[in-house]
């Protein structure tokens, strides 16, 4: 029994079926394709993020991957899958509470319902996000945004279970190193819930930005099963008028096809292929290289995927 092979016996001992061995991963993200992690274990509570922890404190080379999933929004599993182990948030890790300008948010928690909620108790700052179908701490980790604000603009701490060490930990937002996009957050540091500052506003004028976020996001954006923006926007570029500018709108490769709505979308069709998707990520990359001379960086985060295709892509630069 390897390493791997003896974890996953230990999160079955310890947390019985909220531990599944070879559980359907690519079908959890809104792309819906894609293979299975090696184990799907579901945290519902901040004992199940310890447990897991606990089983995974012997592997001390950290020879297991590790990730986390929100509501995979943001996230490409790769047709053979992940080779490690997949932390669900659950249910149990949704809870908002609301106390004056102060909100807590757990990591499972969706942002169009912190969003909804936040407004609905006469608070703004928040609205950005109800068009963003990700979780508060897959929004933490990669500093998610739009609409002219992101989450540095309100954090104010999180709360923090790293699993390689069992260490539960407060950090302020000044050390979580927020960028466009980016934090310092690691893989095996789960966000369990943060806590977000934000100001007094007028309830009527929150729920009419909400409704006009809501119906941009409609008229300029496809739905369907995509991850949102695929490549982040360059310095002073937008990635989505520089894969247009390609003549890229409507390019297909297998199973995946760049939005004639929006080119930063890419859109995969049922029973599609996660391969054909990044695949495609990577010509749209060297296309507009060629045809611009800038450098897509990928948005999507790439799993289980092979260093060259993630490389390729403009995933992990």
């Amino acid at each position: 029994m390897n390493r791997l092979e003896a974890a996953i016996a230990g999160l079955v001992e310890s947390l019985g079926d909220r531990a599944q061995p070879a559980a359907p991963l690519g079908a959890l993200t809104t792309y819906r394709v894609g293979g299975r992690a090696a184990v799907l274990v579901t945290a519902e509570s901040i004992d199940d993020l310890r447990a897991i922890g606990d089983v995974l404190s012997s592997d001390v080379d950290r020879e297991i991957e590790l990730l986390v999933v929100g509501r995979g929004s943001n996230m490409l599993v790769a047709d053979q899958g992940f080779a490690g182990i997949a932390v669900l948030l659950g249910d149990g890790l949704t809870r908002v509470t609301v106390d004056g300008t102060t909100v807590v948010a757990g990591g499972a928690a969706a942002l169009p319902v912190v969003a909804r909620r936040t407004v609905a108790a006469g608070l703004t700052g928040f609205e950005w996000a109800v068009g963003v179908p990700g979780s508060i701490g897959g929004a933490v980790r990669m500093n998610a945004g739009g609409h002219g604000s992101d989450m540095a603009a309100s954090v104010s701490g999180v709360r923090v279970l790293d699993l390689r060490t069992g260490e539960d930990d407060t950090m302020q937002a000044v050390a979580l190193g927020f960028g466009y996009r980016s934090s310092s957050l690691r893989s095996h540091q789960v966000v369990v819930d943060c806590t977000l500052e934000l100001a007094l506003g007028s309830v009527e004028a929150g729920e009419s930005e909400l409704g006009d976020i809501v119906r941009w996001r409609r008229e300029h954006q496809p739905g369907g099963a995509n991850a949102g923006s695929v490549f982040t926007n360059p310095i002073g570029h937008s990635a989505g008028r520089l894969i247009d500018q390609a003549g890229l709108k409507g390019f297909r490769l297998g199973s995946a096809e760049v939005s004639t709505k929006h080119a930063n979308f890419i859109q995969s069709e049922p029973g599609g292929s996660a391969d054909d998707i990044a695949a495609l990520m990577a010509e749209i990359r060297r296309r507009v290289l060629a045809e611009t001379d800038v450098d897509l960086h990928a948005e999507t985060h790439l799993v289980g995927f092979d260093p060259r295709a993630v490389s390729d892509a403009g995933a992990g630069i």
